[in-house]
């Protein structure tokens, strides 16, 4: 594999309802196992999670037909992912980034945050949001440097942090 990044938008709105093979339902998987594992609530393979997050898996691009998925590439390698919601009231938000664990620290997360806020201001969106597992300690640092400042939650689930900026 090289050292070299790219990001790119991998499915628009308005596109057919398929996001191409291109390694996006692996990390989607990475990331669910992950998080079911730092919840406390570990399960052996995709089969044992939600049904909303298989969903995801199986056929992200239904279940982001409205959005805007990001990919970063290593050569043909998938390596992370973002995901920008449709605007709704001129507020999006960004969902399941997700870098590889093997290639965590070389700005992947940052340069797929960054893509998703220039696409979010160029679609006239004022304000992106995100929420944040407390434990991800990491993550949150990151959005707190892109500006993200914690809000009232919009989600109940004991320990997600609910953030925002503007655009």
């Amino acid at each position: 594999m090289t050292d070299r990044v790219g990001i790119a938008i991998v499915h628009r709105p308005g596109q057919a309802a398929s996001v191409r093979d291109d390694g996006l339902a692996a990390l989607l998987a990475a990331y669910h196992l992950r998080t079911q594992a730092e919840k406390g609530e570990p399960v052996a393979d995709v089969d044992g999670l939600p049904d909303r997050y298989r969903a995801e898996i199986s056929d992200p691009g239904t279940t982001f037909a409205d959005d805007v998925v990001l990919m970063a590439m290593s050569g043909d390698a998938a390596v992370g992912c973002a995901v920008l919601t449709a605007p709704a009231g001129r507020r999006s938000e960004v969902k399941r980034l997700w870098t590889d664990p093997a290639f965590r620290g070389r700005g992947i997360a940052s340069g797929l945050l960054d893509a998703a806020l220039a696409h979010a201001a160029a679609g006239g969106v004022s304000t992106v949001r995100l929420s944040v597992w407390t434990w991800r300690t990491r993550a949150i640092a990151l959005y707190e440097r892109f500006g993200f400042t914690v809000t009232e939650s919009w989600d109940e689930r004991d320990q997600l942090v609910c953030m925002e900026r503007p655009v």
